[in-house]
């Protein structure tokens, strides 16, 4: 199985079409999106290309592959745009591991549940892969807005392969469960 990752789009028509690039590129059997679908946000400023509604219908064509999280940036009004469900959360086990995919804003490398081998998340806009000695903490970046000098990232999850990878498809980092 093949997942493709994204997170925090915030509503950018721009990075949406690169993303759609990106899809048809990698041919995911999954995309995952990790929130922060469409709403910019208060301390953000207005993305490029600024159009939550197109990006809706972008990622609708793609109801069948989304499995989308809530992101605090997601409101409810957001599911009534989206031809599929946002969830709070998702569980997964690959490799025989506990993979949890979650937004980041409740959990994230300083809150861990404790059910879970591997935590996914954005909510940062910081891409990096980071293991301690019983964990794996992966944040896929943003799509829109990287930090701290990131670049626009995305991770794939290729069989037992996690790689995180910028928008010109190049890898950044990468971890096998």
């Amino acid at each position: 199985m093949k997942y493709l990752v994204f997170s925090d789009i915030h509503g950018s028509f721009y990075y949406a079409k690169i993303m759609e690039s990106i899809i048809k590129k990698e041919k995911p059997n999954k995309i995952i999106l990790l929130g922060d679908l469409y709403y910019h946000g208060p301390r953000n400023p207005l993305p490029v290309e600024y159009n939550p509604k197109e990006v809706a219908n972008l990622l609708n064509q793609y109801q069948d592959k989304i499995i989308a999280i809530k992101g605090n940036c997601d409101a409810e009004v957001d599911q009534m745009i989206s031809l599929f469900k946002i969830k709070n959360h998702l569980k997964l086990t690959i490799n025989n591991k506990k993979v949890m995919f979650t937004h980041g804003h409740k959990y994230n490398i300083d809150n861990v549940p404790s059910d879970v081998d591997v935590l996914v998340y954005g909510h940062f806009h910081t891409c990096f892969i980071k293991k301690t000695d019983d964990k794996i903490f992966i944040n896929a970046g943003s799509i829109t807005y990287p930090k701290d000098n990131t670049p626009h990232s995305y991770l794939i999850i290729d069989k037992n392969i996690l790689t995180i990878k910028d928008i010109e498809g190049l890898a950044i980092d990468q971890i096998i469960l």
